[in-house]
């Protein structure tokens, strides 16, 4: 038997077909999503609707989903498409990148700030179009993009929202699982994984958020914590009650247990940024050279230590965007390249370790995910190190699609709960 999942995501829509015995994947898909549309407006970043089904239905028959036992979906998290009363499409999807909601409401504060939440959240979004005049006059509802996929599979005129989802757009209560403000547009909510109908006699289950897709698609153990470096870098773990932790943020899961992730805002980048600043001296010198991250490598092998420190708050941080990193304790025999490539690497740990210790939280291992991990073995013995955890490479890098695929498991009642699906997850020697 086997199970389809989706990730609608900003770049590219990814698919996948699972084995429900073994949990093995069987095919995977993975087209560009090429639906930005451009314009006049530079706060705004709308993609099309219309181009971003044709896709998943390309990747649905692609994958042969009408033989398969169940369909889950996954997406991209925050932005918000309008639909009519027959539960189509009458507005562009407002991604999360979106920042219209930055502008000025009133008394000094940003439309997102009257609203208690960010630009490109969802709500912050809706309320700067209600207030400027722009939302299409035959729009009822508004939703995510995964949520819109199951609304089209399934025929459904009103979409309806997992928690992972909802709380993605905003102004959500997370404990009570429901949104605390009043705006008829507003899409039902559940916290179960279940179908919300059928895409040619298949059960399709309500979309995730693809945070907490990418963690049940990366972690078997419930009392393990996820740690994922991609461009930024986020460390995640279930919790039974909200993380009281400033660096923290709860987000919800199953309606009984939390979420809670600690995010880098530089993350992965902090050694991207090193890697141009090499590859960028070697220009000055006349070497041609494509990437510097094969000598980075070579140089960190068998490094375990450096005097330097480094703090790769580059970008600041979600409660002080202000903040810089920084390099410090520096000698005379650690001025070298290996030192600060391994401080960074080592400062990029730190950053998601403290947030990780400030929340007391104690796993029983540590699963990386995202290629800045995956391709980087001097990161990977770093964290082991950092968090004296065992580390663990799932086996696939689909993780927020094989996430949907296994909570499709549930919705098909091939499954039980979510936590038997994801014991079927397996990891690299």
């Amino acid at each position: 038997m086997k199970v389809i999942g989706i990730d609608i995501g900003t770049t590219s829509i990814c698919g996948v077909c699972a084995d429900t015995e073994n949990g093995k994947i069987l095919d995977s898909v993975t087209l560009a999503n090429e639906s930005f549309e451009k314009s006049d407006k530079v706060f705004e970043r709308i993609q099309n609707p219309e181009i971003i089904m044709n896709t998943v239905y390309g990747v649905l028959d692609a994958l042969d989903a009408q033989n398969a036992a169940a369909i889950g979906f996954s997406g991209q998290m925050h932005g918000i498409v309008y639909t009519d009363a027959n539960g189509n499409a009458v507005s562009p999807l407002y991604t999360w990148q979106d920042s219209r909601a930055n502008a000025e409401y009133t008394d000094g504060k940003s439309f997102a700030e009257y609203l208690g939440c960010f630009a490109g959240y969802g709500l912050a979004t809706d309320f700067y179009n209600d207030v400027k005049g722009l939302i299409p006059e035959n729009a009822v509802y508004l939703c995510t993009i995964a949520d819109y996929a199951v609304m089209q599979l399934c025929g459904n005129v009103k979409p309806v929202c997992h928690v992972t989802n909802a709380a993605s757009l905003g102004c959500f209560d997370v404990t009570e699982n429901r949104f605390n403000i009043k705006n008829p547009r507003l899409p039902d909510v559940t916290a179960e994984f279940r179908a919300c109908g059928k895409y040619r006699g298949v059960p399709v289950c309500v979309a995730l958020g693809d945070n907490q897709a990418s963690f049940i698609g990366s972690v078997s153990n419930s009392g393990d914590a996820l740690l994922n470096v991609g461009t930024g870098a986020q460390i995640s773990w279930l919790s039974d009650s909200p993380v009281n932790s400033q660096a923290v943020e709860t987000r919800p899961f199953d309606g009984k247990r939390y979420l809670a992730a600690g995010c880098s805002l530089c993350g992965g980048r902090a050694f991207a940024m090193f890697e141009k600043f090499c590859r960028e001296i070697a220009k000055a010198a006349g070497a041609d050279i494509d990437s510097y991250y094969p000598i980075l490598n070579k140089i960190l092998e068998g490094k375990t230590e450096t005097e330097l420190t480094g703090d790769c708050r580059f970008c600041g941080t979600r409660p002080d965007p202000s903040i810089r990193g920084s390099y410090s304790g520096i000698s005379e025999n650690s001025f070298t390249p290996a030192d600060f490539a391994f401080a960074t690497l080592d400062g990029m740990a730190q950053e998601l370790f403290d947030m990780y210790s400030a929340a007391d939280k104690k796993a029983s291992g540590i699963v990386c995910s995202g290629n800045g991990v995956r391709k980087n073995e001097a990161l990977r013995r770093i964290i082991a190190a950092k968090f004296s955890c065992e580390i663990k490479i799932p086996f696939y890098e689909e993780e927020a699609a094989y996430g949907a695929a296994l909570s499709a498991t549930v919705a098909g009642g091939i499954n039980k709960d979510i936590d038997t699906a994801c014991a079927k997850i397996r990891y690299k020697d």
